[in-house]
């Protein structure tokens, strides 16, 4: 990691008048993503420090400081997308990748429960539930970069000790343990983007991030059944630990910090070490994000582990969100363990030839990926134009629409064309309209909520990614006793309708109501009157940095 206390940047800050003068003690545009609480905290202390010539306020060098993440170059910020989408990849392909081989487990292990065959599955996102809850937290103690590969370590042993499991204990124990490592990017991806991505700019990358997760259990089956077919389960867990190696590797050379607080901390931690050894006159030295000198580990952690869910238990928009998006991602773990017995079932393929039709969930959630990817920015731009050059989150939310309509469809087609055993074709089709539909819906959420949360958007995707993947474990649990029940038409049928009871009117609650309910909100951003944060100094105020939603730009005062 690229360390932010070079020496330019310490001899600069050295120079800096005392807080009483002309130093830089104005709140920098970085402030108005902290939650208003917390900014209006750091803003008090920011106005006492004029009257206190013992603060030094830490900051960025500038407008064009290359340390902040959002000045980096497009190679640089592609490549830390890249890298995070996929370690975002590679951990849900071991979710799924089990599912055509479960058989195999459970002739070796002697399982006859059907219960037992899908918690092997299903249990890796169990784990996907627990470990964000703290590991997205950590990311904004210890910065993304360091959880994120460590997580990903984690992930590695456990994978790999799945392919030495020598029963089904082991190999449930050692399945939730590698989710918990597997789950980091879920929550700390999204961080990453909305640290080095200005909103205008954020979609296609997003886009990208977003479908790795669903991507991921789609390749995984399609490699798992002519891996068990030709070899034994236990390869399934090696292979994708020989692919994880490599992604590990490319992690160490081109993931770098990205958190700013993080990194100006570090700066910080540079600046008293030169002061000490100068005697220095400045008693304290803050960065713009710290409202007070207590930085105890015992206290930060306090408030970073609560964080999620006190966002979760007070914010409107996380609820709202987390509930569909946990029923979408119910729905997708559903119909990938249920996939493998529509096709050796009712269509009595091979595990080889089955495992293909999970090309068709690909194609839908590739296909509607990109078209997004495409469209996602330039609608928020041409939106933000419209509203006076302002961007509000819910400028994300049109592509949610489609995704809403597709989902439902897919599900009447697919479940309909299965009971009643019309050519495969017509089953892959719906499939793929199922595909598209989510991916729509998972970008425009992510995208929202990022946008919405940006400085604390890992917790907020922590609260919610926690309830999707209860969800996710959840679905297929039941998923074999509704259609032993049902059939594949009247079950795809019921969650057709709850599809459409919580997805339709979502775009359209948020879009009338979402800023309202942001105006409420402790943590979400909001646009500051007067231009941005509470100025009221007479010293120059510095450029702004952002490009987005905290652009200057979009910090002009506007009515409700």
């Amino acid at each position: 990691m690229h360390s932010p206390g070079h020496s330019d940047s310490v001899r600069h800050d050295n120079e800096l008048p005392r807080s009483s003068g002309s130093s830089r003690t104005l709140p920098p545009e970085d402030i108005d993503e902290q939650p208003e609480q917390e900014r209006k905290k750091v803003e008090v202390e920011i106005e006492k420090a004029q009257k206190d010539e013992d603060v030094l306020w830490v900051d960025w060098e500038g407008p064009n400081d290359p340390l902040n993440p959002k000045n980096w170059s497009y190679k640089k910020k592609w490549a830390a997308t890249i890298v995070v989408s996929s370690f975002t990849f590679i951990s849900p392909i071991s979710s799924s990748m089990i599912a055509p081989a479960s058989m195999q487990v459970a002739e070796d292990f002697g399982i006859t429960s059907s219960f037992i065959i899908a918690l092997t599955t299903s249990v890796f996102i169990l784990g996907y539930c627990v470990g964000p809850l703290f590991l997205g937290p950590l990311s904004e103690i210890y910065g993304r970069s360091r959880v994120l590969q460590l997580s990903n370590l984690f992930y590695l042993a456990w994978n790999i000790g799945c392919g030495f499991a020598q029963n089904k204990s082991q190999l449930i124990a050692f399945r939730f343990l590698a989710g918990i490592g597997g789950s980091a990017p879920l929550s700390i991806g999204g961080g990453v983007l909305g640290d080095v991505w200005r909103a205008e700019e954020r979609g296609r990358a997003i886009a990208i991030y977003s479908l790795a997760p669903l991507l991921g259990p789609v390749i995984g089956p399609v490699c798992a059944g002519w891996i068990a077919a030709r070899s034994t389960w236990r390869w399934v867990f090696w292979s994708t630990s020989i692919v994880d190696v490599v992604i590990q590797i490319s992690g160490l050379f081109f993931l770098r910090e990205t958190y700013a607080p993080y990194l100006l901390e570090q700066k910080a931690n540079t600046i008293r070490k030169n002061l000490d050894a100068e005697k220095g006159t400045f008693k304290h030295v803050r960065t713009i994000y710290e409202s007070s000198d207590d930085r105890s580990w015992q206290t930060i952690m306090s408030k970073a582990l609560i964080r999620p869910f006190k966002l979760f238990a007070t914010e409107p928009i996380a609820q709202i969100m987390g509930v569909y998006m946990a029923f979408v991602y119910g729905l997708f773990y559903l119909f990938l363990t249920t996939m493998p017995t529509i096709f050796s079932v009712t269509y009595r393929e091979s595990p080889g030839i089955a495992g293909l039709n999970y090309i068709a969930l690909g194609l839908g959630l590739s296909l509607a990926s990109q078209t997004n990817a495409r469209l996602m920015d330039k609608i928020y731009v041409h939106l933000k134009k419209r509203n006076g050059g302002v961007g509000e989150p819910e400028f994300r939310l049109p592509p949610m629409v489609p995704g809403t309509i597709l989902l439902p469809i897919g599900l009447f087609l697919a479940g309909w064309a299965a009971e009643k055993g019309v050519h495969w074709i017509v089953t892959d089709i719906g499939i793929a309209l199922v595909g598209a539909g989510m991916i729509l819906s998972f970008q425009s959420i992510q995208t929202y909520i990022i946008d919405t949360f940006t400085l604390h958007a890992a917790s907020a995707l922590a609260a919610v990614n926690c309830l999707r993947s209860l969800a996710g474990f959840g679905f297929p649990l039941f998923a074999p006793a509704m259609y032993n029940k049902l059939g594949y038409g009247k079950g795809d049928t019921i969650l057709a309708c709850l599809a459409i009871g919580l997805g339709c009117p979502a775009p359209f609650l948020l879009w009338k109501y979402g800023k309202k309910i942001r105006m409420m909100s402790r943590y979400a951003h909001k646009p500051q009157q007067g231009g941005g944060a509470s100025h009221t100094h007479s010293q120059p105020q510095p450029q702004s940095t952002q490009g987005d939603v905290e652009n200057a730009n979009e910090k002009q005062e506007r009515k409700d």
